[in-house]
């Protein structure tokens, strides 16, 4: 038993410096305090999550170039030799031409110019220039379809950000739940470092008392048990510390020196709550509002465009054309078409089903939105009497301490009399460790409502232009 007390008494001097030995150096460690705004500034820079989500906005800039009618000026030169059996019977012939297209009235312009060899011998040359502008009226009328996508396409740019936003702000979150989970690891350390001396002290007096044959051998063995137990919670305690600090510096960086410990202010820290007010400002201006808003008129906005294809393709043109005996077109002949084409699908199966099937997305969006606003309120109200329980408890916690504390003195000195049994106070004592547990376990749980608050109701991470920055409180 005494090679086991001595044991003890040297942890319990390795305990007054239990930072430096939490990375190996006893010497020189140097201890830093890390403040959550100085670890979501660190993990912005540096965390490659951050910088991989926002790389995938860079591929907004070019969505509507590729779902929407390309509006370039269209080059087109065809040289072709026509062969024929008789090899004197072989003419060139050259063609250029221009068209560009208008998608916001449809319009289509186009001029070209063909010169070709004709005759046996290929000296007789004629030209050829034309004018062209079309324009649809039934389908695609005057450019409707096409203004119809440039708005569905711009929504889904919309949706598309504010969904790269939400990526962003849930693992913001995420990493902000880490630093709590390592703050909380660090006070549990803390008043487990102090137990065990608590403990040490207690453990002291009884073998005093037993050289003075006040206490048994048997009441020194209890102590020494209790003793142990408190040694193995505190090794729990920073072995858990070192795991949530190597988490903490994944986002940080490996880089930093020194031994780094919670502190500083805390931003989100005396929160208070206005359910009503702040659900409505969420419900008018909330990111995921504006989601379910856009998906239902883009929605909308597919189902005009699924009956505009039902329409036939009917097109006016008008066409001047100049067509001369030679290539400089001097001896020319002019003309001028005014007329139209159409397209009709017979039976038009394709058009009917994507125009039906766009109908019933509709009404799905539609209920979706109704059903996720409710979920989403639900969820809320949930968390807000969370929020307001855990105040309550962390209350109740600090007071369950007080008390604590007090029947542990009362007890240690009424013990030191023979008024109370051991076993008695050894349970006052472990009781008083497990409410000073509990008091950091609901301060940090607290916190973390707090985040999930912020995240469900959009007000984590605000946006500034395409900039995102991090200060709920100018929002709340």
């Amino acid at each position: 038993m005494k090679n086991t007390i001595v044991k003890i008494t040297i942890l319990a001097a390795m305990v007054l410096c239990w930072g430096n030995e939490l990375y190996g150096d006893t010497e020189k460690a140097t201890i830093k305090e890390l403040s959550l705004d100085e670890f979501i500034e660190m993990s912005c820079a540096n965390d490659e999550v951050f910088e991989e989500i926002l790389v995938e906005s860079l591929k907004l800039n070019y969505l509507k170039k590729l779902k929407l009618p390309a509006d370039d000026i269209i080059l087109s030169v065809k040289n072709n030799y026509a062969a024929f059996l008789r090899s004197d019977k072989g003419n060139p012939e050259y063609q250029f031409s221009l068209a560009k297209l208008f998608p916001d009235t449809g319009t289509n312009i186009g001029a070209g110019y063909l010169s070709k060899a004709e005759g046996p011998d290929g000296w007789g040359i004629n030209g050829e220039f034309y004018a062209l502008v079309s324009q649809p009226v039934a389908r695609n009328a005057f450019g409707r379809t096409n203004r119809l996508l440039d708005k569905i396409v711009g929504m889904e740019i919309d949706i598309a950000w504010y969904q790269i936003v939400e990526a962003y702000e849930k693992y913001l979150a995420a990493i902000i739940n880490i630093y709590y989970d390592w703050n909380e690891a660090y006070e549990n350390l803390k008043t487990a470092e102090n137990s065990y001396k608590e403990n040490m002290k207690i453990l002291d007096n009884v073998k005093e008392r037993e050289r003075n044959n006040i206490a048994l051998p048997v009441d020194v063995n209890k102590v020494l048990l209790q003793v142990m137990l408190k040694e193995e919670t505190m090794l729990e305690a920073g072995n858990s510390f070192r795991e949530y600090a190597n988490l903490l510096r994944k986002s940080i960086g490996y880089d930093v020196q020194g031994t780094l410990i919670p502190g500083g202010p805390d931003r989100f820290e005396g929160i208070e709550i206005d359910f009503d007010e702040e659900y409505r400002v969420f419900r008018e201006k909330g990111r995921t509002s504006l989601i379910l808003d856009m998906l239902e008129e883009k929605s909308a906005l597919e189902v005009d465009k699924y009956a505009d294809a039902l329409l036939p393709s009917v097109e006016l043109f008008a066409e001047y054309r100049i067509k001369g005996a030679d290539r400089y077109l001097e001896k020319d002949d002019k003309r001028v078409f005014v007329g139209f084409t159409m397209d009709y699908p017979f039976p038009g199966q394709v058009e009917n089903a994507e125009y039906e099937t766009s109908k019933i997305d509709h009404d799905m969006r539609v209920l979706n939105r109704t059903n996720t606003q409710i979920r989403i309120y639900t969820d809320l109200r949930n968390i807000y009497q969370e929020i307001e329980k855990e105040k309550k408890l962390i209350k109740i916690a600090a007071e369950k301490i007080k008390v604590s504390e007090s029947v542990v003195r009362d007890d240690s000195v009424n013990y030191s009399y023979g008024r109370v049994v051991l076993n008695n106070f050894i349970d006052e004592v472990n009781r008083l460790d497990l409410n000073r547990f509990s008091l950091i376990q609901r301060n940090i749980r607290l916190k973390k409502l707090i985040i999930e608050w912020l995240t469900l109701t959009d007000r984590l991470v605000r946006e500034e232009g395409k900039a995102l920055a991090i200060d709920p409180k100018s929002r709340s």
